[in-house]
C-alpha cells in the first residue's frame, strides 16, 4: 500500500513537468513544439519566422496554429505558400487565398519552397507535435 501512495505522490509532483514536455514528439500542453513568430503583412499575407529550426513543418505549424488558435479560422481553411522560403531572412509568407497563377494542385510533399503549396489549417497545425526527431530536451 505504501508503494501506491509514494507512486501517487510522485505522479502528482511530476504532472506539471510532463504537461509542458515537448520532447520525443509528445504533445502535452497547449504550446506547439516549434517556436514561431507570425507577422501580419499589409497585403493580407502572413510572414512566419522560426526559432531554432528551419524545417518546413515548423513553418506550417506556425501558420496553422496561428490560423486556428489566434484568428479562429475553421480547421478546413486552406493555407497557401505565397512567397517561398527565403534563406536570408529564414521566413516564409503564407496567405489564405490562392496566389494568382500558382500551381495549387494537391501534393504529398511538405515543402515551403514552392508558391501555391497548400494544406488545411488542421493539417498544418498537426505538424506542431511532429518533433520526434527534434529531441527538444
Amino acid at each position: 500500500m505504501r508503494f501506491f501512495k509514494v507512486t501517487g505522490v510522485a505522479a502528482l509532483t511530476l504532472l506539471p513537468v510532463l504537461a509542458n514536455a515537448t520532447g520525443f514528439g509528445i504533445g502535452f500542453g497547449v504550446n506547439p513544439a516549434f517556436r514561431t513568430t507570425v507577422t501580419p503583412l499589409d497585403d493580407g499575407s502572413f510572414r512566419v519566422a522560426t526559432q531554432g529550426s528551419s524545417a518546413a513543418i515548423a513553418y506550417w505549424c506556425g501558420i496553422g496554429d496561428f490560423a486556428i488558435r489566434t484568428l479562429g479560422l475553421p480547421t478546413t481553411q486552406r493555407i497557401y505558400v505565397s512567397k517561398p522560403y527565403d534563406k536570408k531572412t529564414r521566413t516564409v509568407q503564407f496567405s489564405f487565398t490562392a496566389p494568382e497563377g500558382a500551381d495549387t494542385s494537391k501534393s504529398y510533399s511538405i515543402t515551403v519552397s514552392r508558391v501555391g503549396e497548400n494544406m488545411s489549417a488542421s493539417g498544418a497545425q498537426s505538424h506542431c507535435f511532429d518533433n520526434i526527431m527534434d529531441f527538444d530536451f
